[in-house]
């Protein structure tokens, strides 16, 4: 019997999971926990350090020492920190993990079994709920705005099994996703270009171009502490976003929908400035004043233009290798577009 259990895990394909942290501590031990605790047998587990200063690292070392631990000394961003972690793992998939989440012990088990029936999908989500509130989802997949903005697919929804079927999905969230290694292969990592925020919807579409699903696990379920390590609305994140955004679409959106970004993005400004006077949605929960925030705006347009010929380039490579055409991808964005409320006046 023991023989058997054995031939079986040696069959099981090795899953890496990448857990980056920024002084996070304070989340270490219920995420690890998590993760020790999974029914699926063939894990390795990296944790990848951007220069914390809160102990992390002796923490890990001390409590969870099956944990293979990265020291970067500053912080790379969730780019090239995640990437470090995906160079350094030996499996057939990635497990890409916040460290402010809890997961469900069958998770990858399910993520696993799902992927494995279709070597074409190249991409899966966990269902995501709130660890405030686990009623409250936080997403089941991203969807996207003709200007490049993505959020939350159903987010903050109440979970009434309305997403517990195995779906198609545009993409996954950075937050909790798996990804096939020979599809990372074939399109690259995440671009060290973004630092942070809108990575995962540029590597997302590109795989999509070239050709790889993307499903929807609902039986595998992450908890997650929203911004657990970051700040909603900081200046950095805001700047991030504006700027990255703009290069998800110059880098992944058919041409059409490239020469309609001005209007797209003025619609988008309209609506953020009726959330400001009505106190709703992100713009309202922004700290500093609007006269910063015009500032940050224009450092983002800079920095976009500053990147513009990097992109380009980027963008004839995914055009070299892809695989489905512009109406394809056009109406995968469709399928799976946001209402702009969404994004401006939700929270």
């Amino acid at each position: 019997m023991e023989k058997y259990y054995q031939e079986i895990l040696l069959n099981k394909p090795l899953v890496s999971v990448i857990i980056l942290n920024w002084n996070g501590k304070n989340f270490l031990k219920d995420c690890f926990s998590s993760l020790k605790n999974q029914t699926y047998p063939k894990l390795e587990i990296i944790l990848v350090d951007n220069g914390s200063t809160d102990d992390s690292i002796e923490f890990v070392t001390k409590n969870f020492k099956e944990v293979k631990i990265i020291e970067n000394k500053k912080n790379l961003g969730f780019s090239a920190g995640n990437n470090k972690g995906i160079l350094s793992g030996k499996g057939k998939y990635f497990f890409i993990l916040n460290n402010d989440t809890k997961v469900d012990k069958y998770c990858i088990e399910r993520l696993i079994e799902s992927i494995e029936k279709d070597n074409k999908i190249g991409m899966s989500a966990p269902k995501i709920l709130s660890l405030r509130n686990p009623k409250l989802i936080d997403s089941v997949g991203l969807n996207i705005l003709s200007d490049g903005m993505a959020r939350g697919r159903a987010r903050m929804e109440i979970d009434k099994g309305q997403y517990n079927q195995i779906e198609e999905i545009l993409l996954p969230s950075g937050c909790a996703a798996l990804y096939r290694k020979k599809m990372l292969d074939e399109i690259g990592l995440f671009d060290e270009d973004f630092f942070a925020y809108c990575e995962d919807v540029d590597l997302g579409l590109r795989g999509r171009w070239a050709g790889w699903k993307a499903i929807l696990v609902p039986s595998a379920i992450v908890y997650h502490y929203y911004s657990g390590t970051t700040k909603d609305y900081s200046d950095f994140k805001v700047f991030l976003v504006e700027r990255n955004h703009f290069w998800v679409v110059l880098k992944n959106f058919p041409l059409k929908l490239i020469l309609l970004l001005p209007f797209f993005t003025m619609k988008r400004y309209l609506f953020l400035i009726y959330g400001t006077l009505t106190k709703q949605g992100p713009v309202s929960k922004f700290k500093s004043s609007k006269l910063r925030l015009f500032f940050i705006l224009i450092k983002a347009y800079a920095s976009t233009l500053k990147g513009l010929p990097e992109m380009i380039k980027k963008r004839r490579g995914i055009q070299k290798n892809r695989k489905l055409t512009n109406k394809e991808i056009y109406n995968l964005l469709k399928k799976h577009a946001l209402e702009i409320s969404e994004i401006t006046l939700k929270n």
